[in-house]
């Protein structure tokens, strides 16, 4: 299969919807007493409903919407210091476009700019060095936001800051890793999971080996899966395999794209620029051990943090969510968003409550864009 088409293919997916069905039988899973499979990333959730899988799939397979959206696991207080950035006069402050309308305590991005400040959308962090370029009288701040998907871009422009002397560039460091906030699901006596769908993007990078320990110290089958309907629907079929014959795995259905060991010279520009934090906060699961990035000692002068004595240079602060807002618990897979009682009334796109709503791969974009959620939910 070399072809988009060929991943979309109406014939094919009856084929393994009609091997999924026969599995799922087997196992006895019914929509009273479902296998319940996480998929970790953001993207696999839109996908889901973007070609109603949910809806292909039998009643005994449920899917979790796990953490895998590196805008909605931001927490409030990150928003604020970002804003308190942005405010700055001096600052040209730059960010990717899923950021933008994220909500802080206060305001967000774009209400910061609707209030003066000088807040720039880039596609890529070398717009941001570009602009440091341009404007040397200016601090020019990048929003570094993402999984390791993100974090290699990243890196190669800080090495290329400091290789050209650019010190009035720096990053707000909210990189992150997604296999430890797995785990810590997994620790959690009240999930309830049986297998999961391990990302796509993020594994191009990683490899596959940092999810072994999903396999050998909980049981669990993972497999890491592409993005096209096909993919999604061989990814659950090889779960549920896994599953009835007793095993518990790390495979690869993505080795069109995903290598074993992931890309050595992405990995190799991570650990040049960046090394782990303590601890990072997540929304919806707290601060949780080596989660996070931040910029080595040798490339700290290029840290907005320390720069500007914010965020975890000035210690960390947690915020709670706003009145109502479930986005923690939707993220952490407790609730799906149809169950939060805001979705749609007191959060929608145009007034979001949470990061969730707003995010291109948020649980709660994904079930209001594709899921027919405005008609069902509207108050009469």
């Amino acid at each position: 299969m070399k072809y988009v088409s060929e991943f979309r293919d109406p014939v094919a997916a009856k084929s393994v919807l009609a091997a999924i069905d026969k599995v799922s039988d087997a196992l006895g899973a019914t929509a009273a007493k479902p296998i319940h499979i996480m998929e970790i990333c953001g993207g696999h959730t839109h996908a889901i409903f973007r070609y109603g899988l949910d809806k292909l799939t039998p009643p005994g397979i449920e899917f979790i919407h796990g953490p895998g959206c590196p805008v909605c696991v931001l927490p409030r207080s990150r928003v604020d210091e970002a804003v308190q950035l942005a405010m700055r006069p001096e600052v040209i402050f730059t960010t990717f476009g899923d950021a933008m309308r994220v909500p802080g305590t206060g305001k967000s991005l774009l209400q910061a700019r609707a209030a003066g400040a000088d807040v720039r959308m880039v596609y890529s962090p070398l717009d941001a060095l570009e602009l440091a370029r341009r404007n040397p009288a200016r601090e020019v701040i990048f929003f570094g936001l993402g999984f390791e998907t993100t974090t290699p871009s990243t890196a190669i422009t800080v090495q290329t800051a400091a290789a050209e002397g650019l010190t009035n560039f720096s990053l707000f460091c909210n990189h992150i890793t997604v296999p430890e906030p797995i785990n810590a699901l997994l620790d959690d006596p009240h999930m309830v999971l049986d297998g999961f769908v391990g990302p796509g993007h993020v594994s191009m990078v990683i490899g596959t080996h940092p999810y072994d320990f999903i396999a050998r110290d909980y049981g669990k089958p993972i497999v890491v899966a592409g993005f096209e309907p096909l993919d999604l629907l061989q990814a659950v079929l090889m779960v549920l395999t896994q599953i009835s014959e007793g095993r518990a795995e790390v495979e690869n259905q993505y080795a069109r794209v995903v290598p074993e060991h992931g890309n050595p010279a992405s990995l190799a520009a991570i650990a040049d620029v960046f090394e782990r934090r303590p601890s990072f906060e997540w929304r919806g699961l707290g601060e949780i051990d080596l989660s996070g990035l931040r910029i080595r000692e040798r490339y700290r002068a290029f840290d907005a943090e320390e720069k500007f004595g914010i965020g975890y240079g000035a210690g960390p602060r947690a915020l709670a969510e706003p009145d109502g807002c479930a986005c923690g618990q939707v993220m952490t897979g407790r609730i799906k968003p149809l169950q939060c009682p805001q979705f749609g009334r007191g959060c929608t796109p145009d007034t979001p409550l949470g990061a969730l709503m707003v995010s291109s791969e948020g649980a709660c974009a994904a079930y209001w864009q594709y899921g027919g959620a405005r008609l069902s939910t509207v108050a009469p």
